[in-house]
């Protein structure tokens, strides 16, 4: 069995340079992290925010923390001051409450707005309407302290390759028509463990691997 060192050196050698790679670092152990951390990665991501917050607080201060699930209003305040990139915004009110805690901690706040993208209705993300919306000139002027990064999605959780790759490259298309607007929002964050290739095929040059380094899930405690 490979350590989680020798899971980053391995998946790391496999992708291409223009990928970056998020160690998805929910429910698993310090001592985890900092193994990864002792073998050169810097980027992790968390999908709670007191785990995360619990976690910046002790280990290495130049570890970028990027949060990657679904983020409610009122947690926003408890991370405004550190977390590197918000990868799930799904709503304009949230984006307005990330720039009110981002100007309170006189930063810029870099976020991914979360498309949906996936069959499941139980995935979160913005229509493509509201995605237009958000990234109209009017709506980005009233947001001063956040920069629209990028964009991320999740795919339905299915065996059919031809209906996750429909899936990436409508997100593709919408990255595109995002830079149009935003020169610098070239993040397209999309691919996980099990499906991370197919969106590197799409266009992807942001993937969140957990399973594939630190191995299956410990159950969280929250």
């Amino acid at each position: 069995m490979n350590t989680i060192a020798e899971n980053l050196k391995e998946l790391q050698e496999s992708l291409p340079q223009s990928v970056k790679l998020i160690a998805v670092s929910k429910t698993k152990p310090e001592e985890d992290i900092w193994e990864a951390y002792k073998a050169g990665h810097r980027a992790f991501g968390e999908n709670k925010v007191q785990e995360m917050v619990e976690k910046a607080e002790v280990l290495p201060k130049d570890i970028e923390w990027h949060m990657i699930g679904h983020l409610q209003r009122n947690k926003v305040k408890y991370m405004a001051g550190f977390v590197h990139l918000i990868h799930g915004v799904d709503s304009l009110r949230l984006l307005r409450e990330i720039n009110k805690q981002a100007a309170g901690h006189d930063r810029i706040q870099k976020v991914l707005l979360q498309i949906h993208i996936a069959e499941e209705s139980t995935k979160f993300g913005l229509s493509d309407e509201e995605f237009r919306e958000i990234i109209s000139t009017e709506t980005r002027d009233s947001l001063p302290h956040v920069e629209i990064a990028g964009l991320m999605g999740m795919a339905t959780l299915t065996e059919d390759q031809a209906q996750i790759r429909k899936e990436f490259m409508h997100l593709a298309k919408l990255s595109e028509e995002l830079r149009q607007s935003i020169p610098t929002g070239g993040i397209l964050s999309m691919g996980m463990s099990g499906d991370y290739d197919i969106a590197i095929e799409c266009g992807s040059n942001m993937i969140r691997i957990g399973t594939a380094i630190f191995g299956a899930r410990a159950c969280s405690l929250q």
